[in-house]
């Protein structure tokens, strides 16, 4: 299953929702979400400077972690960027795929 790091930044009724109910429900909502597609939640961890919340976690495929990325930032709360993780091996096997590009002016 790929991997994704989230992160994550709340806007002022995010912040304000993140007040009321506390870190650890918030971080229990989120890994009953990612459970709920069949994903797994891996780490999550609150921060400070560009974003307020990270995560990584697991799903069954692109379609799924979408799904559930387009859910929270059409919440309005949070605006989350996601990345694909790729593990040591995706590179290993990425290298040793021909591929015939050439720079321009080569």
């Amino acid at each position: 299953m790929p991997f994704y790091l989230w992160q994550g930044s709340y806007n002022t009724s995010g912040v304000q929702g993140l007040q009321k109910d506390g870190g650890s429900k918030r971080a229990q909502m989120v890994r009953g979400m990612i459970e709920k597609v069949g994903g797994k939640l891996h780490a999550f961890y609150y921060c400070f400077g560009d974003s307020d919340v990270i995560g990584i976690a697991e799903f069954p495929d692109h379609a799924t972690a979408v799904a559930v990325s387009l859910a929270v930032n059409a919440s309005g709360a949070v605006s989350l960027k996601s990345t694909v993780l790729l593990t040591p091996e995706d590179v290993d096997k990425a290298t040793k795929m021909q591929v015939g590009y050439k720079a321009p002016g080569s």
